[in-house]
């Protein structure tokens, strides 16, 4: 039975947060939301064998030049996926969506979901408003994740700017969104991000996007550039040592082989993007998975300790 680190909950709060800012899903990411019912949930749930589901909000980030009524969205959004994981306290928990790029605001708004909603951690897209996780400007708010040792389940956010016209341009999905999360943690590692703030548990989506490619690059590029004057030194194997990875996406054939060569099997967690992959689909390649003998001494790690030491149970 496995908890799943990479589950959406769609209420009409954050709908409605949305459209109140004007952000179009399909103009954002080139897909419409998916249809959500806490029915729908717990049925896939049950078919998928999964124990319990940490809920996020999905992608687009609510954000707009106004801070007090981004905030004013934010607890909307939090308020209703609370009230939907307190109906199901045994199957559901959530983790707080926050108004990242406004950092006071972020931290009052966690304190509140944690100490009077309930919430397990704190969801964080890769970039808030252009702003990327690991900027300098986040201090404070990571300082005050790093003092509650929480739980941060990493989602990846279009970047404000990139090409339209090539195929990766059109459906988010298909390549902007792994490449703003490797963006992002590496932005993360350069600012020693990991290390200074060691008690955060990190959850890095999609079988760690493209880090496993990026990982020797980066150590020898980042040790280039610091020889030369033009950043920190930084030990990037250190600062990857602290990240867990769920395998939302497609971890067979290729992606799961490539993280296990840089990860550690310890630092795996389960993550299905439902209802963003529909169950059907979810439930064939979790059936693959469970059924391949190559995985089985790793799939009780997935669905046992790993999940429990990324929980800090």
């Amino acid at each position: 039975m496995a908890i799943d680190f990479h589950a959406h909950i769609i209420t009409p709060e954050y709908r409605w947060g949305l459209k109140s800012l004007n952000i179009d899903p399909i103009a954002a990411d080139g897909f419409a939301l998916p249809d959500w019912s806490k029915e729908k949930h717990l049925e896939f749930m049950r078919e998928a064998g999964i124990e319990r589901s940490i809920l996020s909000s999905p992608t687009p980030h609510i954000w707009c030049d106004d801070e007090k009524l981004t905030a004013k969205i934010h607890r909307e959004v939090n308020v209703s996926m609370a009230e939907v994981c307190r109906k199901h306290s045994d199957k559901f928990s959530f983790v707080a969506s926050v108004p990242l790029p406004y950092t006071y605001a972020s931290i009052e708004e966690y304190r509140f979901a944690k100490e009077k909603l309930g919430a397990v951690g704190v969801k964080l897209t890769t970039n808030a408003g252009g702003v990327y996780l690991g900027d300098p400007s986040l201090d404070n708010f990571m300082a005050e994740l790093n003092k509650e040792s929480a739980l941060v389940i990493i989602h990846p956010q279009r970047a404000a700017e990139y090409p339209k016209t090539p195929i990766t341009g059109t459906v988010a999905a298909i390549y902007e969104y792994p490449t703003d999360t490797t963006r992002a943690v590496l932005n993360m590692m350069a600012h020693k991000v990991m290390t200074r703030f060691e008690n955060i548990r990190f959850v890095v989506p999609h079988t760690g996007s493209f880090l496993p490619y990026m990982l020797q690059r980066f150590t020898g590029v980042s040790g280039i550039l610091a020889s030369m004057g033009m950043m920190e030194s930084v030990d990037v194997q250190k600062e990857f040592q602290n990240l867990y990875f769920d395998i939302a996406g497609d971890p067979e054939p290729v992606a799961l082989d490539m993280l296990l060569s840089v990860a550690g099997e310890d630092k795996i967690v389960y993550g299905s993007d439902f209802p963003h992959s529909p169950a059907k689909v979810v439930l064939a390649k979790k059936k693959h998975l469970d059924e391949n003998p190559k995985y089985q001494k790793l799939l009780l790690k997935i669905y046992g300790e790993n999940e429990k030491n990324c929980l800090g149970k």
